[in-house]
C-alpha cells in the first residue's frame, strides 16, 4: 500500500516539475524577443543603415562590441546634468566613397536592447563632406526613429536638412560650439552638436529613447 502511494506521489512530482520547467523555459525564451523588438530600434538595425548608406556610396564596417573601460568614449550621454554610460556598446567605422574615414556610428544600452545611437562625424571644415554628413544623419533618423518628419516635424524645421542647415548657420554666425534638440519625434529625443576641434569640426547626432 505504501509502495503504491509512493509511486503515485513520484509520478505527480515528475509531472509538476515538468510543467514548471515548461513554463520557465517558455517565459524566458519569449522575453528577449519582446525586449529586442518591442521597444524601438535594435542592434540589428545597423544592417538597415549599412544597406541604405551603401546605396549612397557610404560604407560602414561590421559592429565591434566595446566592453572595457573605454566604453565611455563611445556611448556616453547626459540625462539632465548627469553623465551616463550604458553597460554595452557597439561601434562601426564610416568610410566615404574614397575609402576615407568619416567617423563612427555607436549604439549602446544593455546586452539585449539599446537605448541610444550616436553618429560622430569629423571633417576638416563645416563645408567639407556636407552631403555625406547629411546623408548619414538622415538615414539614421529615418531608420532608427521613423520616416515621419513631415508629419511630426517641429514648427521651426520643415525637414531634417532644414534642421541641419539652421544648426550649421548658427555655428557659422556665432563661431562657437552649439547644441540643438528636437523632442517628440516618434517619442525620441534628437540632439545635434557641432564642436570645434584643433584642425577639424565634429558633428554629433544623438538619438535617445
Amino acid at each position: 500500500m505504501n509502495m503504491k502511494i509512493l509511486i503515485i506521489f513520484t509520478i505527480l512530482f515528475v509531472i509538476l516539475v515538468s510543467l514548471s520547467l515548461f513554463f520557465i523555459f517558455k517565459d524566458t525564451s519569449e522575453l528577449p524577443s519582446k525586449q529586442i523588438y518591442g521597444a524601438g530600434f535594435t542592434y540589428y538595425d545597423i544592417e538597415k543603415i549599412k544597406t541604405s548608406l551603401a546605396e549612397q556610396n557610404i560604407f560602414i564596417s561590421t559592429p565591434v562590441a566595446i566592453t572595457d573601460h573605454t566604453i565611455s568614449q563611445y556611448c556616453t550621454f547626459f540625462d539632465g546634468n548627469v553623465q551616463k554610460t550604458p553597460q554595452y556598446c557597439t561601434t562601426t567605422v564610416i568610410l566615404d566613397s574614397e575609402g576615407n574615414t568619416l567617423g563612427n556610428i555607436n549604439i549602446g544600452g544593455d546586452t539585449v536592447s539599446p537605448i541610444l545611437a550616436i553618429a560622430n562625424l569629423e571633417t576638416p571644415s563645416l563645408d567639407s563632406k556636407q552631403d555625406e554628413v547629411y546623408t548619414v544623419f538622415q538615414v539614421m533618423i529615418e531608420t532608427l526613429v521613423c520616416d515621419c518628419w513631415e508629419d511630426k516635424k517641429s514648427e521651426d524645421f520643415e525637414s531634417i536638412s532644414a534642421w541641419l542647415d539652421a544648426a550649421q548657420a548658427f555655428y557659422t554666425i556665432e563661431q562657437r560650439d552649439i547644441k540643438s534638440n528636437i523632442d517628440g519625434l516618434g517619442e525620441y529625443q534628437l540632439i545635434l552638436e557641432i564642436t570645434s576641434k584643433k584642425d577639424s569640426i565634429l558633428q554629433t547626432l544623438l538619438i535617445l529613447k
